[in-house]
């Protein structure tokens, strides 16, 4: 179980980790909650939770290791377990913790001391980093959804809508499909807004002949999707088909790369390659891809300036894009699983041109 390796991960039993973020308490539990906090120490985990919600945090946190405590008084009671287990030392997740939160600790707890570096947020990401059979279970079938979502929506789309309109029809769809709800704002992105890689959905109604560009996920038990399809609306002109296969050879190039124990940069450089011979290296602006789990975006991180190896059992994404400023852009972006001699795609949706 995932809370073994945290104990393990202490120095001694004069030490503990802080865990107040809903990824780590859902990573290491199996019960994600923005509220309830946990304190992990050599002899096990507590997991503090207060009176609305601790019923059912009784039933859903799956860890042996892990004792569910109705909270009270949380610092009175966190100062109990530190002077029963006599710690010296509490690790907090740092990218998480704010400010205030931390002064409180220093205060409440001023003959301990509080390690605010990065280790335990750095422990916790690289601990997540590789996923299970049961976490790739989850995002597959946060994909499914999304593609669900996908193909319905393309028997839903017509000149005239608005990007708002699409996105939200997107968004309802995928809920309508069984999604906890969405991975992050739906991109839709049409026309000269397509040039945009992160554009923000406008009141723009979508025209014959303009690229559409959908960016949008799923969730699953807490578990993301990601995926980005480009269709386009009435006839597209030669340049646009070019653009679209360009982009469509940089993906399926960069994930014939994709293998355990190859850098992310080489990942990223086929794609560049690929873009280069078609004359649009240039207007790829982003790295290509990132790794996804309980959060959007994770490691690894791959783009030109990644010093990371990817390692079996590790998700990707591969993205590539083309941007034309003023003009209109295209991205195609599916989600891998790395393998020992390859990658097993997640996505399963054609990457032919639609046509609406």
């Amino acid at each position: 179980m995932n809370i073994d390796k945290l104990i393990m991960w202490l120095p001694s039993k004069k030490d503990a980790a802080l865990i107040t973020s809903e990824v780590s308490k859902r990573y290491l539990t199996g019960f994600g909650s923005e509220d309830g906090t946990m304190l992990v120490t050599k002899e096990g985990a507590y997991f503090f939770i207060d009176a609305r919600y601790y019923e059912h945090t009784v039933q859903q946190v799956r860890e042996p290791l892990c004792k569910v405590i109705l909270q009270d008084n949380l610092y009175d009671q966190i100062g109990e377990l530190l002077n029963k287990h006599r710690i010296e030392t509490i690790s907090v997740e740092d990218e998480y913790m704010r400010i205030s939160e931390l002064s409180a600790l220093k205060r409440r707890f001023s003959a301990v001391h509080i390690d605010s570096s990065n280790r335990l947020s750095d422990f916790m990401k690289n601990m997540r980093i590789i996923k299970s059979d049961e976490e790739i279970s989850y995002i597959t079938k946060a994909q499914r959804i999304a593609e669900a979502a996908f193909t319905k929506l393309l028997s839903n789309m017509r000149t005239g809508q608005t990007e708002k309109q699409v996105a939200a029809f997107l968004e309802f769809f995928m809920m309508d499909f069984g999604s906890e709800g969405v991975s992050f704002p739906t991109i839709a992105a049409s026309g000269v807004n397509s040039a945009c890689p992160h554009a923000v959905p406008t009141d723009k109604k979508i025209m014959e002949g303009d690229f559409l560009t959908l960016d949008f996920g799923a969730t699953y038990k807490g578990y993301h999707s990601d995926m980005t399809r480009t269709v386009v609306f009435g006839k597209p002109t030669e340049e646009m088909k070019n653009i679209y296969n360009a982009v469509w050879g940089a993906n399926t190039d960069a994930i014939k790369a994709v293998r355990a124990d190859i850098s992310c940069k080489l990942v990223d450089n086929v794609a560049r390659s690929t873009l280069d011979a078609w004359g649009y290296e240039e207007y790829f602006t982003h790295g290509l891809g990132h790794g996804v789990g309980l959060e959007i975006h994770e490691g690894p991180t791959v783009n030109k300036r990644s010093g990371t190896t990817l390692h079996e059992g590790m998700i990707i994404t591969i993205e590539p894009g083309v941007y034309i400023p003023g003009r209109y852009g295209v991205r195609i972006e599916d989600m891998a699983v790395v393998t020992r001699d390859g990658c097993k795609l997640l996505t399963e949706t054609p990457k032919t041109l639609v046509y609406i």
